[in-house]
């Protein structure tokens, strides 16, 4: 028999001898679980890493707990999350960047499992040598996006709404952890997205759109650096088909790689881009009162070979990105674990 904790609080009490397993949920959908199994005899009386195993796998008795009722349920709880955005291009010989700096602040509520909406205004504060129109306040990220969790392993995310680089329309992502070997992974998304862009708070937008799609493989290898290798077959917003390389390591408040890109009759680009979680690392909620917090991941990507036009694509909602995407990852939930 073993007891369940749902992780709603920082810090509990184990049971005396007795195995435990803590289930970890995002917007209400289960992500990983814990399981501690004290071992018999063992002459360190605290709590230590090896007394855990974490998986993606909920245990049998998980249909059982999950009918349990919740106590400090993430639904119609809001939070207010200030994202800042950097932007930098060198495209003038005479400057040496121009900059874009902008505050946006996003609306993001839960009012059913696994459903998340997010409304994003953009607050300009410095623009040297992007258009005009980004000197105007405007809507960011807007859209409902809704996870599933389906049978072996699989995570599905449905989006719609207006995305990143200027597009809106549909985005479906999928994920495949591998059951026999948890460090593999199978990746896929498809979009159908058009071009809409705002000009302060009207949306001119073109009826012409397109599809978009990635497959890959991924593969995390934990000991020691908790590195992430994937690639990707992917179709970019201009119909080119090219192939993609990342490699990154994932730190516990940053995360940085580097990625090559190929496509046919393209000339090959790639660069560097990492996360950083900002300050301060621990929040609190109080009832139903807005939590106003910073971004839990800010990110920058380089473009080394200063591509304009080829292998662009877009970001379904504010928080999807390298840091966040590995932020349930059992092999680095367990080397970050008791490590304070």
């Amino acid at each position: 028999m073993v007891c369940f904790i749902y992780l709603n609080r920082p810090l509990f009490r184990f049971p005396d001898k007795k195995p435990c397993r803590i289930v970890v949920l995002d917007n209400n959908i289960p992500q990983i679980s814990l399981l501690y199994n004290p071992i018999i005899g063992d002459s360190v009386p605290e709590v230590s890493r090896r007394d855990w195993d974490v998986s993606y796998s909920l245990g049998n008795s998980w249909k059982k707990a999950d009918k349990v009722k919740r106590k400090n349920s993430s639904l119609f709880k809001v939070d207010v999350v200030i994202y800042p955005e950097l932007s930098l291009k060198n495209l003038i010989i005479t400057q040496i960047y121009q900059v874009l700096f902008n505050l946006s602040p996003a609306v993001e509520v839960s009012l059913w499992k696994g459903m998340k909406l997010t409304a994003q205004i953009v607050v300009p504060i410095y623009n040297d040598g992007y258009p005009y129109l980004y000197d105007k306040v405007h809507p960011g990220f807007i859209g409902i996006s809704q996870k599933l969790r389906l049978p072996y392993n699989i995570w599905g995310t449905f989006t719609i709404g207006h995305f990143s680089s200027e597009r809106y329309g549909l985005d479906f992502q999928a994920v495949h952890h591998c059951i026999w070997d948890e460090r593999f992974s199978l990746t896929g998304r498809i979009g159908y997205t058009g071009a809409g862009y705002w000009n302060g708070f009207t949306m001119h937008y073109g009826t012409k759109k397109r599809f978009t799609w990635s497959l890959g493989a991924e593969f995390y290898w934990p000991r020691y650096y908790n590195i992430e290798t994937s690639m990707k077959v992917e179709q970019y917003l201009l119909g080119e088909k090219g192939v993609r390389v990342d490699m990154i390591r994932h730190f516990r408040y940053v995360s940085i790689g580097f990625y090559a890109m190929k496509a046919k009759g393209v000339k090959a680009n790639g660069g560097f881009r990492f996360q950083i979680a900002l300050p301060p690392y621990k929040y609190k909620r109080h009832g139903y009162v807005p939590r106003i917090t910073p971004s839990y991941n800010m990110g920058l990507a380089y473009n080394a070979g200063n591509e304009q036009y080829y292998y662009k694509g877009y970001r379904a909602m504010p928080d999807d990105n390298i840091m966040h995407n590995n932020s349930f990852n059992p092999y680095f939930i367990k080397s970050e674990l008791l490590n304070f």
